[in-house]
């Protein structure tokens, strides 16, 4: 029997890898436009790596100097990083950037692990198609092409981020259910909760190299138990996937107190 075909909803605005209708888009990513969305992009990253500290005081007028845009979008940024809670809105002018905690990390990861895990068990129950089956072949292998030998450099790192954005994307899409989706895009804006951000070490490569390659190789068994309609067993991929994030919270909270070479590579 061949695989159930997803209906998906008119996009409406686009977010990360994730379109929403106008009754799914979720309250702290408002429709905006092109340069609205790369302020936020870039306003996030630089909570992410550190570049904005925790308790730093930001405010509009310096903001759209420093990103070379005009206040707008500075301000429907700053609005839905304070809803993500990135952002605290100070009595007077201005915001602060809130301190994230390795718990609030954590957890995050956690329910993404466990929302992809389903995504997963139900790709598997109902089947993927041929043109999805083909896109994650490609997705692995590029993974492959990139590990082949034995070390990995920051610009395979590059091409890595992208193909995990991808093949994530592809197992969320053949789930055929929005409600993940929905659910995902609510919990995504912690730093590196999302799988649209990746942190790397500059001074350990070598240690970089085996713990991506690993994840590379647990792409290749949720694969594996997906094509083979195991679906148990691709949900306890999938979960123990996103457990190779966990460490990221050590990372960020530690950037912030050191100086560290943290590198984050954001979608």
């Amino acid at each position: 029997m061949a695989p159930p075909t997803c209906v998906k909803p008119d996009p409406i605005c686009y977010a990360g890898a994730i379109s929403f209708t106008l009754e799914h888009r979720p309250l702290s990513e408002p429709c905006m436009s092109k340069p609205g969305q790369r302020v936020l992009s870039a306003l996030r990253q630089m909570i992410a790596s550190g570049e904005l500290a925790a308790g730093e005081r930001i405010a509009e007028i310096p903001t759209a100097e420093r990103l070379g845009v005009s206040r707008t979008p500075v301000r429907i940024a700053f609005r839905a990083l304070e809803q993500e809670g990135l952002l605290e809105k100070l009595e007077r002018r201005g915001y602060r950037v809130r301190k994230v905690s390795a718990e609030e990390i954590n957890g995050a990861v956690e329910v993404r692990g466990v929302l992809e895990g389903l995504a997963a068990l139900q790709a598997a129950e109902k089947g993927i198609s041929e043109q999805q089956r083909q896109a994650m072949l490609e997705c692995l292998a590029l993974g492959d092409s990139l590990f082949a030998n034995g070390s990995i450099t920051e610009a395979e790192l590059e091409v890595y981020h992208d193909l995990n954005r991808r093949f994530h994307s592809l197992i969320i899409e053949a789930s055929c259910n929005p409600a993940i989706q929905l659910a995902l895009s609510r919990n995504e804006h912690l730093p590196f909760a999302s799988v649209n951000a990746l942190a790397i070490d500059r001074h350990h490569l070598e240690r970089e190299y085996r713990r991506f390659n690993f994840a590379h190789l647990q792409h290749h068994a949720v694969f594996d138990a997906i094509v083979h309609r195991q679906g148990a067993r691709a949900e306890a991929i999938m979960r123990e996937h996103a457990n190779a994030t966990l460490r990221y919270a050590e990372i960020f909270i530690g950037a912030a107190d050191k100086n560290s070479d943290l590198r984050v590579i954001s979608a």
